[in-house]
């Protein structure tokens, strides 16, 4: 797998404002106002609207008209991963990192922890994207024992008790990157999906039994405030559209490992740049 770019744009909850609920669809505005906390609130509120902008930009479309269609893989629910729904074309001379087209070609991701809020996009592969904030009161040997295998749990336990933290959150955020791209969540068993050592390039060991789909996956890890361990992924199969090498002239690139090219963006710019 080569030749994949990926953009990832990092916002912030104090980005939340209610001009940006105007860029919301019905079914987004109905989880937004059914969402009780104040803060999930938000954090919803910025990702969607974030999203819809930046794939805006992309596809030569209006935010709001950004074709998008949420469905849980499970149960059917408006509540799955968001993808982009029908096919429109970018207006000739769009300045857009990716080339405008076929939104099948393109992929997205949307993750928040706490105050971070990102959106991962790629074309002609899956992507997922996931951050977690770090913070001195997590409980890091329960959230293990749920989340690692027992080589990685080993490994783990084999630190020093100040430094299992960030090795654990690096291990969980790569897991939580490679099911996003693969749309399934974590509805499938984390402690079957191992990762390679935290301190080593991020690869996928070994898949969990159920997990029928296993296509070619590279991955990159991601750090948000020089704190904050972040994983995107991407994962894509032979014939996809738009598979072939895509050029980022990005200001600030994360990373570039195992066939990604990742190019960190201001989200907090764009979502500030709205004015309706």
């Amino acid at each position: 797998m080569t030749g994949h770019a990926v953009q990832v744009w990092w916002a912030r909850l104090g980005d939340a404002r209610p001009g940006l609920r105007e860029l919301l669809d019905p079914v987004e505005r109905a989880r937004y106002a059914s969402t009780a906390d104040p803060a999930g609130r938000g954090r919803f509120l910025v990702g969607c609207a974030l999203g819809r902008l930046v794939l805006g930009e992309l596809l030569g479309l209006s935010a709001a008209d950004v074709p998008l269609r949420r469905v849980c893989p499970r149960c059917g629910g408006p509540h799955g991963k968001p993808r982009l729904d029908a096919p429109a074309d970018g207006p000739p001379g769009s300045h857009a990192v990716f080339p405008p087209g076929d939104p099948a070609a393109y992929d997205f991701s949307v993750t928040h922890s706490g105050e971070l809020i990102g959106v991962a996009v790629c074309r002609g592969a899956a992507v997922g994207l996931d951050v977690e904030e770090s913070h001195a009161g997590m409980d890091v040997d329960s959230a293990a024992r749920v989340a690692l295998s027992d080589t990685e749990l080993a490994a783990l336990h084999a630190r020093p008790a100040d430094l299992r933290q960030p090795a654990f959150l690096r291990t969980w955020t790569r897991k939580e990157a490679v099911l996003k791209a693969l749309g399934v969540g974590l509805g499938a068993p984390l402690r079957e999906l191992e990762m390679s050592d935290p301190d080593r390039p991020p690869t996928v060991l070994a898949w969990p039994d159920r997990l029928t789909a296993r296509p070619r996956t590279a991955m990159a890890d991601l750090t948000v405030d020089g704190v904050h361990p972040g994983a995107v992924a991407v994962a894509v199969t032979a014939g996809a559209p738009g598979t072939g090498p895509v050029p980022v002239p990005g200001p600030v690139v994360e990373g570039d490992e195992a066939g990604l090219r990742v190019t960190v963006l201001d989200g907090s710019g764009v979502l500030a740049a709205y004015h309706g």
